[in-house]
């Protein structure tokens, strides 16, 4: 049985340099996204590249370890990135869609992903994306 009681703080230390987040805008979305990265099916995911720069926060770097939280902000998986590049929406390609395990072609991803963005600060096919691909490291469930 994992240890049920380990604090984003430990993780932060085990993993120096990491960073943490949510999948998602809402719990049912971060809840079914956890589920496909604990699957295996998950294995990719962007962000606008507005928001990075909006909020501030750090670029991610192929290599570093990230602590993805739950919905209600507990550490629930450590991830690895393996790549990390900057692409316009309209330049995502099949693989790298299907890479990020909710959708069965690129046109679903592709109104999956128009609709989240449209949600949180806008959409416009030109925009610049942060995608990343990685590996599950640690499950902490």
């Amino acid at each position: 049985m994992k240890d049920m009681a380990v604090s984003l703080d430990d993780l932060l230390t085990r993993y120096p340099g990491a960073d943490s987040f949510s999948f998602g805008d809402n719990r049912e979305l971060s809840d079914e996204l956890l589920a496909l990265v604990r699957a295996g099916t998950k294995t990719a995911t962007c962000g606008s590249l507005r928001q990075y720069e909006a909020e501030g926060w750090p670029m991610p770097v192929a290599g570093r370890c990230d602590v993805i939280l739950d919905w209600d902000g507990k550490p629930a998986v450590v991830i690895e990135l393996t790549e990390v590049t900057v692409r316009r929406f309209c330049d995502v390609d099949a693989d790298f869609a299907l890479s990020e395990g909710e959708d069965d072609d690129l046109a679903g991803w592709q109104a999956g992903h128009r609709r989240y963005f449209e949600r949180n600060g806008g959409w416009d096919p030109e925009m610049e994306l942060v995608c990343q691909r990685f590996r599950l490291v640690e499950d902490l469930a």
